[in-house]
This record gives structure tokens, C-alpha cells and sequence, in this order.
């Protein structure tokens, strides 16, 4: 196997779309920035492309590696100090590979990755996991010089892999349940995997949401949060998330609630995904739909009991495609709703997502959007039934089948 990413007690997995990008960069002057939500597996995969480099030749003197979030670097928590440690480091005479992890924990950070990035004998790989520091100082001064990848926990190719294969559905009904969180995947032990899950959420909430916007109401935090994930896939604004709380007795303000929504996007907890008028060929102004970067996430907020099955379907369909580069909105068409206008290029795909569409009322739900769209890209509905069918050009697929497609 070519590119394997070690995750815990000698279990592999490939990261090849992520290990791709990074090949495909190799010897651009551009800053790579790996962006993502805690645990998804960003240090894994630099660790991976150490190791590729290393068989292309690059000997390890070449090499600096710095995680911030290790004790060990502490005393380099300072720009300068950070800069001074790395490039003490570099080779003389060759090229250099610079790794920060969670840089985003050293003050000012971008100072010294400018620095860096303007010797010119040096590529430089950062990672963070808060989409605040690819704003401010950073845009203004690293603008037009480094290229962003957004990395997600493990696609269900993935999961299946890591896992050593088997029957795929036993496989799906694991990866639905329990996420894709790839140390997470491996822990047998529910209660267990519970607690390395609610360690996630706990982190991502304290340190990068509420220490670093220094949000004084955690517990109204934890409120917008646990809506939000119990709204996946349903039309919301700050509005009425407002008046929601409200009536339950946490009394907010509609623009509190917003800068709320941001901070859990900058943690990439959440993913706001526009609404798109497709006859109008034009994106609309408000009421948005979100969903959450790991299904697993909202079964710790939520509980045990199962619920709207379709609706974690299509946060699953979702982070799928947005893991194969689409632009991805919510479309609509008068007052019938596409779950999914996937474009790329001048290229488009509708998806619909349901559990099943066997039933009369639930097919004719499905479908009628998508006949209604008049152009001929590729129209589908995705769903967890085994017999195939369609109608008017629409093609129904398996969702595992769709999933391990890509």
C-alpha cells in the first residue's frame, strides 16, 4: 500500500485524497495549510508525507517537525523563539521541510511562516484547527501564498478499510452509529469510545471556541450547539434559533446566536451549506441548513434513541461530497426542495437522500423535485435500499454503493 497513516496499535489506513493534494504540490512555492476539526487525523497525515518524502530521498536532517500541542515545545509558544528553533534547524545547501502542527497556539504564528516562506530553500506545512486563523493578519499578510486543505474525519472508503473489510453493511451500521473519528474507530468498548468522543466535543468547545472568543456564556453556547445538531438538515436562521431558546427559557438575541454559529464553524463542528434557487440560477440570502463534521457528535449531545434517520443519511452524503471537491448548496425549486446541488466546474449532480423510497408516498417525495429540473446534469436519489429503480432519467443508488465509489 502506498500512503498509510499509522493510527494506533499498528492499524492502517490510506488518506490518499488528502496524500494526493500534498504530492501534487511538491515543489510549489506555496504555504500548505491542513485545516480540520480536532482528532480527524492532521498529524497523522503529515507524519504520512514525512514518511513519502523520506522514500523520495529527502533525508531527515531536511526535516523540522513541531506539534504545539506537545509539552515539549512550550518554551517555542513565542514567534520568534519559533522561528529561531526552526531555522537552526535547516540544512545547509538544501532544501527544507518545515511541519507546524496547531500552530495556531503560537501567538502571531504568521510572522515567523512568512519568514519562512520568503527564504525560498523552504516548504512549509501548517495545521490548525480553527478556521479564525486563516482570517485577519493572516489573510492580509500570507495572501495569495499558501493553499488550504480542509480535512474531514474518515470517508466511509476509509472506515471500511481501517476496519479490514467484511460485510459492508455491518460495517455502515458501525460507521452511522459511531463516526469516523479514526482513533474512535478503533476502540471496541462503547462506553469508552463515548468518553474519547465527548473528549473531542469538550476540547473543541473549551479551548477553541470559548478560551479563544473568550465567550463569557458557555452554557448558552452548549444551547445553540445541541440545536444545531438536533436540526441537521433542517432550513434554519438566527432567528428563530433565537426565539427557539427563548421559548425554552434561555432568553437571546439573534445576534449573539450568530456569533455563535461562527465560532462553531471556525472549530469545523459545523458546515453551513447555502440555499440555491435553481431556477434562478442564484444563491439566496437566508435560512441555511448546517450539519455537523462527525454524525458521532451529535449522538453524544443527543443520546441513544434513534431519530430522523434521513436526515444523518444526508449529513453522511454530505461531508462525502464535499470530501470530493463539490460545491455543494441546498436547492430549490418553487416550494419543493433538492437535498443536494453538487457542482464543479460547469458541471452539476442533484442528489436527493432518504432512508428508503420503496414506499409510494415517500418515491413521488423523492423524485418530484428532481423532474422538475428541466436541464440534463445527473439526477439522483440515494437511498439504503438494495433493489435498483428509477424513472425520467433519475437513477436511484445504494448509499453504501455511492460511498465507496469515490
Amino acid at each position: 500500500m502506498l500512503h498509510l497513516g499509522i493510527i494506533g496499535g499498528g492499524f492502517t489506513v490510506s488518506r490518499k485524497q488528502y496524500m494526493n493534494k500534498l504530492i501534487k504540490m511538491e515543489g510549489e512555492h506555496i504555504i500548505r495549510v491542513i485545516t480540520g476539526i480536532r482528532r480527524c487525523g492532521k498529524s497523522t497525515l503529515l507524519a504520512m508525507f514525512q514518511e513519502h518524502l523520506m522514500r523520495c530521498g529527502v533525508g531527515r536532517d531536511q526535516i523540522v517537525s513541531v506539534n504545539f500541542e506537545d509539552l515539549r515545545y512550550e518554551h517555542l509558544l513565542d514567534y520568534r523563539r519559533m522561528h529561531e528553533y526552526v531555522t537552526e534547524r535547516l540544512a545547509p545547501g538544501k532544501k527544507s521541510y518545515v511541519f507546524l502542527d496547531e500552530v495556531q497556539n503560537v501567538p502571531e504564528f504568521q510572522r515567523a511562516v512568512d519568514s519562512l516562506y520568503i527564504r525560498g530553500d523552504v516548504e512549509v506545512y501548517i495545521t490548525g484547527s480553527n478556521a479564525h486563523m486563516l482570517s485577519g493578519d493572516l489573510a492580509t499578510l500570507l495572501s495569495g501564498r499558501y493553499i488550504e486543505i480542509n480535512m474531514l474525519p474518515l470517508s466511509f472508503a476509509e472506515y471500511y478499510e481501517l476496519k479490514g473489510g467484511g460485510d459492508r453493511r455491518d460495517a455502515f451500521t458501525a460507521y452511522y452509529r459511531y463516526g469516523a473519528f479514526p482513533q474512535a474507530a478503533l476502540i471496541a468498548d462503547d462506553g469508552v469510545r463515548s468518553d474519547y468522543i465527548r473528549g473531542i466535543y469538550s476540547t473543541v468547545l473549551l479551548k477553541d471556541i470559548i478560551a479563544r472568543k473568550k465567550i463569557a456564556d458557555a452554557e448558552l453556547l452548549e444551547s445553540v450547539a445541541r440545536f444545531l445538531l438536533d436540526n441537521i438538515g433542517n432550513v434554519v436562521s438566527p432567528n428563530k434559533i433565537a426565539n427557539s431558546l427563548t421559548s425554552f427559557g434561555r432568553k437571546t438575541a439573534a445576534s449573539t446566536v450568530e456569533s455563535y454559529l461562527s465560532a462553531l464553524m471556525d472549530a469545523y463542528i459545523l458546515y453551513k451549506v447555502t440555499r440555491y434557487d435553481v431556477r434562478g440560477k442564484q444563491n439566496l440570502r437566508s435560512l441555511e441548513k448546517y450539519y455537523t463534521a462527525d454524525v458521532s457528535l451529535r449522538r453524544l449531545v443527543l443520546g441513544e434513541a434513534p431519530r430522523d434517520i434521513g436526515r444523518i443519511l444526508e449529513n453522511i452524503v454530505y461531508l462525502e461530497l464535499i470530501r470530493r471537491g463539490y460545491d455543494v448548496r441546498v436547492g430549490k425549486m418553487g416550494e419543493k426542495e433538492i437535498d443536494f446541488v453538487a457542482a464543479s466546474g460547469d458541471q452539476k449532480i442533484y442528489y436527493q437522500v432518504a432512508a428508503s423510497a420503496l414506499d409510494p408516498a415517500t418515491f413521488e417525495r423523492e423524485f418530484a423535485p428532481l423532474r422538475s429540473v428541466r436541464d440534463h446534469y445527473p439526477k439522483f436519489v440515494l437511498t439504503m435500499d438494495d433493489i435498483p429503480f428509477g424513472e425520467d432519467g433519475i437513477r436511484q443508488m445504494n448509499i453504501i454503493d455511492f460511498l465507496m465509489e469515490g
